[in-house]
């Protein structure tokens, strides 16, 4: 090979390696960039997704049921008497005897209650012996989270707008064997099941006022105002759980206790 050539040849290479060389640094600058440009896009979606959370943490929750329920207008089921509708009366309001019960409807021991002696009492207000004052609350729902007690005494107050036999029927019913929950589980807070119970109760099956009623939250408010009613008699330490039963103002021992000694209690402290 000449001289020239061989000069030709390694000019030709380098060229072609300079050219090679800034292929290649072209190449790692778009890389470069690209990779710039991806991490930019990922520091704005990461702010902005902070933007969003901060957003969304910022904006005023959305009320509960319950909460909006405190607030409006209160409806009041038949049935009732006293301030805002909150005293429940099974029997003739004017029989001078009162046995007078505190319940809430989560209550397992309150369920014992009404299966062991439920009907015995009642039997003594269809025979004129005493009327029935009943005072339900819905302290467990606070106690164990939940909304089942508020739920079913909302449900218990369209059925008392039926009649007070409804309001009998429906009440054994929840805290029957069949259908009453552990406390543990919120069963009652379901309108659709409290509606699904009621229809073993006759003037309650297919009754579309009543199911409306539930669904809708109708006696919501009155179910809170009759839970707060409740409420005092535990703040002035009248009682101190559930069930609690009083004959005239003096306390009978129910929780736990076979009827016959229930019913003897009550039959005591009559006038």
């Amino acid at each position: 090979m000449s001289t020239r050539n061989s000069k030709q040849s390694k000019a030709a290479a380098r060229e072609r390696l300079r050219a090679q060389r800034e292929k290649e640094a072209k190449r790692a600058k778009v890389r470069r960039q690209i990779i710039v440009a991806a991490g930019v896009v990922v520091v704005l979606a990461a702010a902005g997704g902070i933007a969003v959370a901060v957003n969304n943490a910022n904006k005023p929750s959305k009320p509960s049921k319950w909460t909006t329920a405190s607030k409006a207008t209160l409806v009041k089921p038949a049935n009732t008497s006293g301030t805002n509708g909150t005293v429940i009366t099974l029997g003739d309001p004017n029989n001078k005897n009162t046995v007078e019960e505190w319940e809430d409807m989560r209550c397992p021991y309150c369920a014992a209650y009404e299966q062991e002696s439920g009907a015995a009492v009642l039997q003594g207000v269809k025979d004129g012996k005493y009327k029935i004052v009943l005072h339900i609350g819905t302290f467990l729902d606070t106690n164990l989270g939940g909304t089942g007690s508020k739920q079913a005494l909302s449900a218990l107050g369209a059925a008392l707008n039926v009649s007070t036999d409804a309001f009998e029927q429906f009440h054994t019913l929840l805290y029957s064997k069949a259908v009453h929950p552990d406390e543990n589980k919120d069963t009652f807070s379901d309108p659709a099941k409290l509606i699904s119970i009621a229809q073993k109760v006759p003037a309650l099956k297919g009754n579309t006022k009543f199911s409306d009623a539930v669904t809708k939250g109708t006696y919501d408010k009155w179910a809170m105002d009759t839970s707060s009613v409740f409420e005092k008699f535990l703040d002035d330490k009248s009682i101190s759980g559930t069930p609690t039963v009083h004959v005239n103002g003096k306390n009978v021992d129910v929780n736990g206790v076979p009827v016959a000694t229930v019913t003897a209690g009550i039959q005591a402290d009559l006038k």
